[in-house]
């Protein structure tokens, strides 16, 4: 079986132009097949600053109001999502810049106000990979922003780190997957401020325990409760850390397991 690899790019790697540049310079020669979502959620809390909207978080997920979900979508989108195509391009790595409403690739709902009212924020219920197949297939890598639609006409964001394991679930059926979470800390950290003490692999049991200790808090939370969503529905490989553990086998970082 074929491998197919989902990396998710985020954190202060899409905000770092040299950064970002020597990632996608490395992404472009990756052989096989490979689907990347990125993130961006800094450079929209910069963008909702400037236009003076208030930014909203609750346990790591933004809160999108109407107003929220126009900024979102033309960073997420427009400026981030075709950078890092025309990137790509210029690596000789041929690529196509995606929405979830694109091809009808994923389709969300709006989540139910229970207790928190997130607003414009979808839900993942189905990831077609019909059109993604096809591409894949022609050698075209698939670029992911965190934008999706409900197939009512209504654009809803929704987590990148969420997009990139049910794209790596829905895969699983044809494809050995593998989902890795890329960012700028070596892993996932025993001290958030030692970016040495990585802690190399984690199961369920041990998360709930660095959960109840306070290790895991705040944007970590839902990637890992990602990660681990994803080993439960048939995904191959989990990782966490920097680029290089695509690239270079010493390289050191988290690996999630049943």
């Amino acid at each position: 079986m074929q491998t197919l690899k989902i990396i998710k790019i985020g954190g202060n790697i899409i905000d770092d132009q040299k950064a970002l540049s020597d990632f996608l310079k490395q992404l472009a020669t990756l052989e096989g097949p490979k689907i990347l979502v990125h993130g961006g959620g800094k450079l929209a809390s910069k963008m909702t600053e400037r236009l003076e909207v208030p930014v909203k978080m609750h346990n790591g997920r933004r809160i999108t109001d109407a107003e929220t979900l126009d900024i979102v979508t033309m960073v997420y989108a427009g400026k981030i999502n075709k950078t890092i195509v025309a990137q790509l391009q210029a690596n000789q790595c041929n690529a196509i810049g995606l929405t979830g409403s694109d091809g009808n690739t994923i389709i969300t709902e709006k989540r139910a106000i229970n207790q928190i009212d997130f607003g414009f924020v979808g839900d993942v219920k189905a990831v077609n990979t019909d059109s993604l197949d096809l591409l894949i297939d022609n050698k075209i890598t698939p670029v992911f922003c965190a934008i999706t639609h409900d197939k009512k006409g209504q654009l809803l964001n929704t987590n990148a780190d969420t997009i990139a394991s049910e794209l790596a679930i829905a895969f699983s059926k044809n494809f050995r997957t593998e989902l890795y979470y890329c960012f700028e800390k070596n892993g996932v950290l025993k001290d958030v401020s030692d970016n040495d003490s990585v802690i190399e692999t984690i199961d369920a049991k041990y998360y709930q325990k660095l959960i109840e200790e306070h290790i895991i808090a705040d944007g970590m939370l839902p990637k890992l409760t990602n990660c681990f969503n994803a080993i439960e529905k048939n995904v191959s490989k989990v990782c966490v850390g920097k680029p290089s553990m695509l690239f270079q086998s010493d390289s050191i970082y988290t690996t999630l397991i049943k």
